[in-house]
């Protein structure tokens, strides 16, 4: 093989067709666009639409449900937390945190901060600050000598609004 016989395989590149120059060509007058109408026109793209019929799109039942107020946690097991200090990543005599696991590249995202879940095993004794810890994750560490640490709770939208109510109440007496 030289490097001036080399081709594409037959078939790999397409010549584009010259529609509208004359009858012999087979895409001459219309250019294969039929008679008249919408979509013989230019800037026409009628997507999803299917002669009147109900679009498949609409016919399909909806599914599934976006919390406005769901929290997006960086979710990390106990278990990859003692690989992590079994490997040296994570000083185990430090408190934990959110900036020392993004720093060991476990807690990826999470911008409300980082969840502990209770997979796998946990040996060592750690301290914790989470923002959110499953039960199974608290008696794991707490299995193995060490504390969770949680943030204050934060009243919800709803106590905030009753108590400025109340508040504007007592105003107006």
């Amino acid at each position: 093989m030289k490097l001036n016989d080399i081709r594409d395989n037959a078939g790999a590149r397409k010549s584009r067709i010259r529609v509208g120059r004359g009858i012999g060509s087979g895409k001459g007058k219309t250019s294969g666009r039929g008679q008249k109408g919408q979509k013989s026109r230019s800037g026409v793209a009628i997507k999803g639409f299917e002669g009147g019929q109900m679009p498949l799109h609409m016919r399909l039942p909806k599914r599934g449900f976006n919390n406005p107020f769901g929290k997006d946690f960086a979710e990390v097991n106990v278990g990859m937390i003692q690989k992590l200090v079994d490997a040296g990543k994570l000083d185990a005599k430090a408190v934990i945190d959110h900036a020392a696991l993004k720093a060991a590249g476990v807690a990826r995202g999470g911008k409300d901060g980082v969840r502990l879940l209770g997979k796998g095993e946990l040996t060592a004794k750690l301290t914790f600050k989470v923002d959110g810890v499953s039960a199974g994750a608290r008696a794991a560490v707490e299995k193995a000598g060490g504390s969770v640490e949680l943030p204050a709770a934060q009243p919800s939208e709803h106590e905030k609004k009753t108590a400025r109510r109340e508040a504007n109440k007592a105003a107006a007496k």
